[in-house]
């Protein structure tokens, strides 16, 4: 798992983006909004199969806090309050490496119950 783990992690608070590094040289740039509505915690992704829970209403959100969990995760804390999920090194590894097919399908999701998503509040000013 050494390799799943990121040899960086930096926060980028104003652009609200979480960029990853790795040994290999792979670099990844998860915006908070994405790592918010893939949280791989209960409360979104349910307790089973099909009791995931559309998350709506991200555009602005912010991690205000990242905590190290043992060797193996971290524990972001978002702007909204949202601070249960618990994203190991495997799992941020493939948030980045399937990030535009997550995104993609996230939006077919927000599509397909009518949801308008909003530009993020720097481009609607």
């Amino acid at each position: 798992m050494s390799n799943e783990r990121p040899t960086e992690i930096r926060l980028h608070q104003q652009s609200r983006v979480l960029e990853l590094a790795y040994e290999g040289g792979e670099r990844y740039r998860l915006p908070c909004e994405y790592l918010r509505v893939f949280s791989p915690s209960a409360e979104v992704r349910g307790h089973g199969p099909g009791q995931e829970v559309l998350q709506t209403g991200k555009e602005d959100v912010n991690i205000v806090g990242i905590e190290p969990v043992g060797n193996y995760a971290i524990k972001l804390v978002f702007s909204d309050g949202h601070d249960t999920g618990i994203y190991d090194w495997r799992y941020l590894r493939a948030l980045g490496e399937n990030q535009a097919a997550n995104w993609q399908a996230y939006l077919d999701r927000l599509a397909e119950v009518g949801h308008v998503r909003q530009a993020p509040a720097e481009e609607r000013s």
